[in-house]
């Protein structure tokens, strides 16, 4: 059953994001972009790795293919913007992965909310030949 998070009050933006701890106060941390076809789902975590942050297109709300659409993944950047800063995060590490749609859009909307970026890596897996590839499709 999918169910809509009603975003204009405070319980349905909790139910939003997953806080690991509440009460953490960090000025510096990584920023994990993992942007698939399907979904977008950004993760921050704090310099020992541990996530502190963490939401995605589905979790506000975007259900099907609207999920996987570059305004979903930026109204899930500006999400976890304003959550991380009220953390106290200043400086930011960004680690992108995947080829989707909201790939770069969630990447901008990170920039644009006035974070000090150290490095922007792409850590996209490429394979080395790896398994066949499906046939092409005959349309």
């Amino acid at each position: 059953m999918i169910q809509k998070v009603d975003l204009t009050t405070e319980a349905g933006r909790a139910s939003a994001v997953k806080l690991t701890q509440t009460k953490k106060k960090i000025s510096e941390g990584t920023a994990h972009i993992l942007s698939t076809y399907n979904n977008t789902i950004i993760s921050v975590a704090d310099p020992r790795g541990d996530v502190v942050l963490s939401s995605s297109a589905g979790a506000l709300g975007f259900s099907g293919a609207k999920k996987g659409t570059p305004y979903a993944a930026t109204k899930v950047a500006e999400f976890l913007g304003e959550k991380a800063k009220a953390m106290g995060l200043k400086n930011l590490n960004i680690l992108v992965k995947g080829v989707g749609a909201g790939r770069d859009a969630a990447l901008r909307s990170l920039i644009a909310q006035g974070f000090d970026i150290h490095s922007i890596r792409d850590i996209t897996p490429i394979p080395h030949n790896g398994p066949r590839q499906p046939k092409p499709r005959r349309v």
